[in-house]
């Protein structure tokens, strides 16, 4: 319980100092986290890519469920977050990146890893510049497996047409129980 207040409270400050990176007031809901991850089959995912794990929720629960062989590229830009979760995980299947999801093919390439089997983003999309945007997008179309699955959460539908452009139709489901409520957009290449 106490490491939850801690995180909060580092979320929200981080939030306030970086608004451009970071895109709620709060860490998502478990509600909102489980239902994202169970679009995923953790049986078969050897590689996978996290988008934007701020304080860790997804990426514990990824842990929690993957393979031991399961290989876990978790992309965080903000300095702050990048810190906390190179203090808060100790696990070998994680590959923890201080750098842009738009170099996700370069950072495959040096571990040896053409395309990964699911991308679970968390980044604001609603945020980042239409070009880095793009690029990050685009790059996220390139690396995922043919039949590989790309999950994102939003605040708004305003990226719908943005991830159906790339990711076909979309399956989209809805967290209520979430500050705020998010909608799930779920594409398979």
């Amino acid at each position: 319980m106490a490491e939850s207040k801690t995180h909060k409270r580092h979320f929200l400050k981080t939030y306030f100092k970086e608004k451009k990176q970071v895109g709620a007031l709060a860490p998502s809901s478990r509600f909102l986290v489980k239902k994202m991850c169970n679009k995923i089959d953790f049986n078969t995912v050897k590689n996978i890519i996290e988008l934007g794990p701020g304080t860790g929720v997804f990426t514990k629960e990824i842990l929690k469920r993957a393979q031991p062989d399961t290989k876990i590229f978790v992309f965080e830009l903000n300095n702050d977050f990048y810190k906390l979760l190179k203090n808060k995980f100790d696990d070998s299947r994680i590959i923890l990146l201080h750098r842009s999801a738009e170099h996700m093919e370069d950072v495959l390439a040096e571990h040896g890893v053409e395309k990964v089997d699911a991308i679970l983003s968390s980044l604001p999309l609603a945020v980042i510049p239409e070009d880095i945007k793009n690029n990050i997008l685009d790059s996220a179309h390139l690396v995922l497996k043919k039949g590989g699955r790309y999950i994102q959460y939003q605040y708004t539908l305003n990226a719908k047409k943005l991830l159906e452009k790339r990711f076909g139709k979309l399956k989209m489901s809805f967290a209520s129980i979430n500050i705020p409520p998010a909608f799930i957009y779920c594409g398979t290449k």
